[in-house]
C-alpha cells in the first residue's frame, strides 16, 4: 500500500507567478485537480529562481484544450502546451505507463486517476513531489530528505526506472552534476549495469544531455561520473583512449597522461560554452593516434591537432551536431596549438586570425589558457599577454578587403571598366599594399594608386 506523505511549507513564502497562479485557478474554478510537479518544487525548496513551470492534473488533454483555447497538444503523451510571453507551460494529465520495449518510451499510455499514480512513474525522488494550490507538498519517495542528503535516487527499483527509460542513466549524471549532488549507490550500480541500452537512445537526445552537463561549473565532475558509470565509453570512447597514453618524458612539461589532462583543463574553464567546453576535453584527442617515443626516451604527438580535429568532426557528426557547432568545435580543436611568439609580424598575427575567425579568438584563448592550467602552467605568459595586445591592434587596421576605403565599384567607375577578375586582382593588390603599410587606407591615396597599377598594365 503506498502512504501518501504531506508536508506543509511553513518557513517560506512562495510567489507564484501571477500566470502560474492564473492556471491553478482556471482548473480549481472548474473542478478539477492541478498541481505544480517536476524540477520547480526541487528549485522552490534548494531556494533557487524557478525557469521551468510544469503542472499535471486529472483532466484530460481534451479538457485542457477546452480550459485554455490557445494551448496546443501534438505528441501522444498528455502534455499540452500553453505559449505565454514566451514561455511554454506544460500541463500533463495524470497518465499510467506500460511496457518500454524501446528503454525509451512507454508502449502504452493510460490516463491515471490520482497523483499517486502519477509520481509513481517519474524518474527520480527529487523530481517526483507534486505542489497543491494550497502550497502543500506531496512527497511519496522522501524527495526533500534526498534534496536534503544532496543524492540523487531512483524512484522504486532503479534497475526498472532504467530500462523504462535509458535517457534516464544520462539525467541523473547531467542533474548531479547541475546541483552538485552524488548519486545514490543503487542507483549508480544500476547505470553501471545497464550501459547497453544507451544503444537504443537517439544521437540527439545524448548530445542534448552531454551539452547540458557540460555548461555547469563543475562539467569536469560530471565527466568524471560518466566515466565511473561507463557511459563515458559509450559516448565518447575517442577520450576515453587518451587515459594512460602517458606524456611525461625528458623534457616535457606535461605530469598527466593524455586524458587526465583534458579532464584537468576542463575543470579549469571559467566558460559554461558548451561547445568550448567541449573542445577543451577533446582538445588532445589526436595525441593517443600519433603519440610515438624517440630514442631519447621523449614522447611526441605531431600534427595531433590536425587528427583531433578530424575526430572532432567525427564526433560532431555522430552526435548530429549543427553546422556551426560542428565548425566552430572543429576550428578550436585544430588551431588550439597556435604559436605565441614576441617575434610574430603582423601578418602571421592575422593569418592566425582568419584560420580561427574573429568571432571564435575569445574562445581559442580560452581554450589556451584551460590547457595552461591543465598542463600545470600558470594562467598566462608575457609572450601571451604581448600576443594578445597584438591581436587588437591587428584588427584595428584593414582586416579584410571589404575594409578598404573603396569597392568594386569605385574601381569599376575609375578605370572605366565591366565586372570581372580584374576588379578583384586590384582590390587584392591595394589591401596587400595597406596591410604592409606601403599605402594608407584614404580613397584619394587608394584611386592614385589603383591608376597607377592599372597604367603599368598597359
Amino acid at each position: 500500500m503506498l502512504i501518501l506523505y504531506h508536508h506543509y511549507i511553513i518557513s517560506m513564502k512562495i510567489n507564484l507567478p501571477d500566470f502560474v497562479q492564473k492556471i491553478l485557478k482556471k482548473f480549481l474554478e472548474n473542478g478539477y485537480e492541478i498541481y505544480i510537479a517536476g524540477g520547480a518544487i526541487r528549485d522552490i525548496l534548494m531556494k533557487k529562481a524557478v525557469h521551468d513551470w510544469d503542472f499535471t492534473t486529472n483532466a484530460t488533454p481534451k479538457i485542457i484544450l477546452s480550459l485554455f483555447p490557445d494551448s496546443f497538444y501534438d505528441n501522444q503523451f498528455g502534455t499540452v502546451g500553453i505559449n505565454h510571453q514566451s514561455l511554454i507551460y506544460e500541463i500533463t494529465t495524470f497518465r499510467k505507463e506500460m511496457g518500454y520495449s524501446d528503454a525509451r518510451h512507454p508502449d502504452k499510455i493510460s490516463w491515471g486517476k490520482t497523483i499517486q499514480e502519477d509520481l509513481i512513474r517519474r524518474d527520480f525522488t527529487i523530481d517526483a513531489m507534486a505542489l497543491t494550490p494550497q502550497m502543500k507538498i506531496i512527497d511519496p519517495h522522501h524527495g526533500q530528505d534526498d534534496i536534503k542528503k544532496k543524492i540523487i535516487k531512483a524512484v522504486g527499483n532503479p534497475e526498472e526506472r532504467f530500462s523504462e527509460d535509458a535517457l534516464r542513466m544520462m539525467r541523473a549524471v547531467r542533474i548531479a552534476t547541475q546541483l552538485g549532488f552524488s548519486i545514490e549507490e543503487k542507483t549508480f550500480q544500476a547505470i553501471k549495469n545497464n550501459v547497453k541500452l544507451l544503444d537504443k537512445i537517439s544521437a540527439e537526445r545524448i548530445r542534448d544531455e552531454l551539452l547540458k552537463l557540460l555548461s555547469y561549473p563543475f562539467a569536469a565532475d560530471g565527466y568524471l561520473l560518466l566515466r565511473n558509470s561507463g557511459l563515458a565509453e559509450k559516448i565518447l570512447p575517442e577520450v576515453e583512449a587518451g587515459f594512460n597514453v602517458q606524456q611525461k618524458s625528458p623534457g616535457r612539461h606535461h605530469t598527466l597522461d593524455v586524458g587526465n589532462h583534458s579532464l584537468q583543463s576542463l575543470k579549469s574553464s571559467k566558460s559554461s560554452n558548451p561547445i568550448l567546453n567541449l573542445a577543451i576535453l577533446l582538445h588532445d584527442v589526436g595525441k593517443p593516434t600519433v603519440a610515438r617515443v624517440q630514442k631519447d626516451g621523449v614522447i611526441t604527438f605531431y600534427n595531433h591537432e590536425m587528427v583531433g580535429a578530424s575526430l572532432a568532426r567525427n564526433i560532431a557528426k555522430r552526435l548530429k551536431f549543427s553546422k556551426k557547432q560542428e565548425e566552430k568545435l572543429v576550428t578550436l580543436v585544430r588551431w588550439h596549438q597556435f604559436s605565441v611568439d614576441e617575434k610574430q609580424t603582423d601578418k602571421a598575427i592575422r593569418r592566425f586570425i582568419r584560420n580561427v575567425g574573429q568571432e571564435n579568438l575569445e574562445d581559442i584563448l580560452a581554450l589556451r589558457t584551460a590547457d595552461r592550467l591543465g598542463g600545470g602552467a600558470k594562467e598566462t605568459s608575457w609572450r601571451m599577454e604581448l600576443f594578445k595586445k597584438k591581436l587588437i591592434e591587428v584588427q584595428k587596421e584593414p582586416f579584410l578587403v571589404t575594409d578598404l576605403k573603396i569597392d568594386g565599384n569605385d574601381i569599376m567607375k575609375t578605370l572605366k571598366i565591366h565586372s570581372g577578375p580584374l576588379v578583384g586582382r586590384f582590390l587584392n593588390q591595394l589591401f596587400e599594399e595597406v596591410v604592409d603599410k606601403k599605402l594608407k587606407n584614404e580613397k584619394k591615396a587608394l584611386l592614385k594608386r589603383l591608376k597607377q597599377i592599372a597604367k603599368s598594365l598597359t
